[in-house]
């Protein structure tokens, strides 16, 4: 199945848990770049971005830290919205096989860089990139429906916006499925909600016809076979 999704971008959203031993994070991105897939990564924080990148260099000597102002990437568009994305640096460095990972920052026509939301730039960046998947870590490990307490596995982006809005839903986890939802409608085939701390959470997509977590996807959903 990894064949299939060769040349394509991987965003993945991470969230503040280590990328150490704890975590088969540096293992998978590994994995995905021995079979053709090129990883880009969107921290929640400057400094989880940082630590992410001391973290995976290592073990990879691949991870390059990126902020809003480098080569452009995300210029500001006001009220912590990101403009059009300057991609180019992204190609370049994962067409060399390096690892981006993203601070989520902008800038604007002052010196300061201005703080946006995680989730949207990795939105933007996996609509920008033609993304294959975009994942979002979450420690819910995806959307769980009130009523049943059921995982629920299938979303389509107009549900997923309409649940982003419900604000009887977690804070972060509504900015990740209202996140999830634009990148689908921005051409990526399908987002995940997924905890991030689960063995080999980021490939199972890649080695399987399953899904973790939740996902989002224009595709008519058929159910489990």
């Amino acid at each position: 199945m990894t064949r299939s999704f060769a040349g394509r971008t991987f965003v993945v959203r991470i969230d503040h848990s280590p990328v150490d031993a704890r975590t088969t994070l540096a293992d998978d991105l590994a994995f995905l770049m021995a079979n053709g897939v090129r990883p880009i990564l969107v921290a929640p924080t400057p400094h989880v971005a940082r630590a992410c990148v001391r973290a995976l260099n290592r073990q990879t000597n691949r991870a390059v830290g990126l902020c809003g102002a480098d080569a452009a990437l995300l210029p500001s568009a006001g009220r912590e919205r990101v403009g059009r994305v300057q991609a180019g640096i992204l190609a370049t460095l994962t067409a060399a096989g390096y690892i981006p990972v993203i601070e989520p920052t902008a800038y604007g026509f002052g010196d300061d860089e201005i703080a946006v939301g995680p989730d949207e730039v990795a939105a933007v960046i996996a609509g920008a990139t033609d993304a294959a998947r975009a994942i979002f870590f979450h420690s819910a490990g995806g959307v769980v429906d009130p009523q049943t307490s059921v995982l629920v596995e299938e979303l389509t982006p107009a549900e997923a916006l309409a649940l982003a809005d419900d604000p009887t839903f977690d804070a972060e986890l509504r900015a990740a499925v209202g996140a999830a939802a634009r990148g689908v409608r921005a051409g990526v085939n399908a987002a995940q909600i997924i905890d991030g701390r689960v063995a080999h959470a980021a490939i199972v997509e890649f080695l399987t016809d399953r899904h973790l977590g939740t996902q989002v996807t224009g595709a008519v959903y058929l159910g489990a076979a």
